[in-house]
């Protein structure tokens, strides 16, 4: 039977950060070449302005068409980041586009910053979305309409989308994969790209293993890399300050001050962090993951699952565990 054929727009803004249209339109191509996809993706780079696209990088891309000689709206339209987002945010052209277009369109959505011309269009207003976190906050001040969750890897609100920096703009494209495709397709596209965890739209933009590298403090850094490698042992704030060889209330300044989290929460979070990893690799049974992430139950486990990702474990590994069936091999039917 022939794959279903689906249109994405890819819009790149001047000086589009090239990660964001590359990444994306890389997990599109990648999800026809899975057996049992059902749908192939079509993909137009639309440019802004006649002429080949400049990224941020310097790398030149020659789009497909403008968006002025677009014919027919898309299923999928997704606007690139750039570092002249303001300058887009202000292009008229593009603005009246968008706002034409986005009411027959299925699935709109923006990567990194390109949420700031989605707002500019009004597509945003009273409707819940993100962006990178550098931007949040000027995202927030310029469009108070707008519902910032500056925390989150990406957001769903009915048909628009936006995710957060950069790779975020592939962890947006698997879930619409998901959606098109079911689980099995669009984690077999994840380990296609060697993408090491596919992240819930929930999860933060920080990692607990980026948050360690980028601690400033040494004492803090000490502590926070004992606790990566150490997530079974007791990891309570008295242990924690004793390691640091700090007072209680010090390592909790430090936790605040630069994490703006506590110690609790952020051995929870790392603790929940490597389930979900075991969990996905499939090998070991829920109560052994428990155990060997620290939790010392399931129930404990559960109770912070349910707290941070909204789901069980062992709903979370039925959704996430990569199946056998899916082959990365291309299917000859496409």
């Amino acid at each position: 039977m022939d794959a279903k054929a689906i249109t994405v727009g890819l819009v790149a803004p001047r000086r589009s950060q090239a990660l964001d249209v590359v990444g994306p339109a890389d997990a599109f191509a990648q999800a026809g070449q899975i057996r049992g996809a059902r749908v192939a993706y079509k993909v137009t780079l639309l440019g802004t302005e006649p002429g080949p696209i400049t990224t941020a990088s310097g790398i030149r891309m020659l789009p497909d068409c403008l968006i002025g000689e677009v014919k027919e709206p898309f299923d999928t339209l997704l606007v690139a980041g750039s570092p002249d987002f303001e300058e887009g945010s202000r292009d008229p052209e593009l603005l009246r586009w968008l706002a034409g277009i986005a009411p027959r369109t299925r699935r709109i959505g923006s990567i990194c910053n390109g949420a700031f011309v989605l707002a500019a269009a009004g597509l945003l207003d009273g409707r819940r979305a993100t962006t990178h976190w550098q931007f949040a906050k000027q995202l927030s001040e310029m469009y108070p309409r707008v519902h910032i969750e500056p925390d989150q890897i990406f957001v769903r609100d009915g048909n628009l989308y936006s995710s957060a920096g950069v790779t975020a703009g592939i962890d947006l494209v698997l879930a619409l994969i998901e959606q098109d495709c079911g689980a099995a397709i669009s984690l077999a596209v994840a380990r296609a790209l060697v993408v090491f965890l596919r992240r819930p739209g929930g999860q933060s933009q920080f990692s607990v293993h980026l948050q360690a590298q980028l601690a400033e403090h040494a004492q803090l850094g000490q502590v926070l890399d004992f606790v990566l490698d150490n997530l079974s042992a007791d990891l309570s704030v008295p242990q924690l300050a004793r390691h640091a060889g700090v007072s209680e209330r010090s390592l909790t300044r430090l936790f605040h001050d630069e994490l703006r989290t506590s110690p609790a929460r952020f051995v929870e979070v790392a603790r929940v962090e490597a389930a979900r990893g075991l969990l996905e690799a499939g090998q070991l049974t829920i109560q052994q993951i428990a155990f060997r992430c620290g939790f010392g139950s399931t129930d404990t486990m559960r109770r912070a699952f349910l707290r941070h990702l909204q789901t069980a474990p062992g709903d979370y590994r039925r959704r996430f565990q990569v199946p056998v069936v899916a082959s990365m091999t291309r299917d000859p039917s496409l």
